[in-house]
């Protein structure tokens, strides 16, 4: 995935708000990248960009070498089946819903025949140190750390190219986050799974390869990770439950 030289203005009302400003960033397979920045900084547009839940104004958005910018909404869909998984904060899973339903939902717009998705919601969600025991239950039975790892199960059943987390941990204590943390650098080397994740979480960004900087709009630093602190976050003793709560 490559934007070059991406710009979004959005209207509201009379004015122009410019949330991307001339953003360029390559991500090749097998990266892991943390991008961090200030309330308003433009880490949420630039996630939808290359998401393609969003269109740039100015500039091109390749997906493996190919321009996918001026797509329309169904083209782009079809590619973020196939190639993009999604974590967010909030684990946007469907409360109605089994946890197995919930893996299997990518699977079933690509018309993967049943058995075949019996066996990649299990290895998902194996893979993602889920429980299958957790398969017949609702998302409301399961702690938060738990709905996180179903989440991730889901974004990675049809074994995306890509996966992009959005505060992944925001929502979880510094037991489970630090879990979350060490499951995707799992991923990320054992799978050569191409990761980009937004967090305001210094922590969590050191366990990244690099980290870019936004502000206004534009990437206005590419840092080298601080491993010492990942190290410490994933394995010492501040990833110990906080008193009082259960590591989930």
């Amino acid at each position: 995935m490559e934007l070059v030289d991406v710009h979004k203005v959005y209207r509201v009302g009379e004015t122009r708000v410019h949330a991307l400003r001339g953003v360029s960033l390559r991500l090749r397979r097998g990266d892991f990248a943390a991008v961090m920045g200030p309330s308003g900084s433009g880490k949420s547009t630039l996630l939808n960009i290359i998401g393609l839940l969003d269109v740039p104004t100015r500039g091109k958005v390749l997906l493996l070498g190919r321009d996918v910018s001026r797509l329309g909404d169904r083209a782009r869909a079809r590619l973020r089946n196939r190639f993009i998984g999604f974590v967010f904060q909030q684990f946007n899973l469907v409360n109605r819903l089994t946890v197995y339903e919930n893996i299997e939902l990518p699977l079933i717009p690509r018309g993967v025949p049943r058995r075949e998705r019996r066996r990649l919601v299990l290895w998902a969600l194996l893979e993602a140190e889920g429980d299958p025991s957790w398969l017949a239950k609702k998302p409301l039975q399961l702690s938060g750390g738990q709905q996180q790892r179903v989440a991730i199960a889901r974004a990675i059943v049809g074994k995306p190219r890509l996966l992009l987390a959005d505060e992944p941990t925001g929502a979880l204590d510094r037991a489970t986050a630090a879990r979350i943390a060490r499951l995707f650098i799992q991923l990320n080397r054992e799978e050569d799974l191409t990761i980009l994740m937004v967090t305001h979480d210094p922590e969590l960004a050191n366990c990244a390869d690099t980290i870019y900087r936004i502000r206004d709009g534009r990437i206005v630093a590419r840092e080298e990770p601080r491993r010492e602190r990942c190290i410490a976050f994933t394995t010492g003793s501040d990833a110990s439950p906080p008193e009082g709560r259960e590591e989930p």
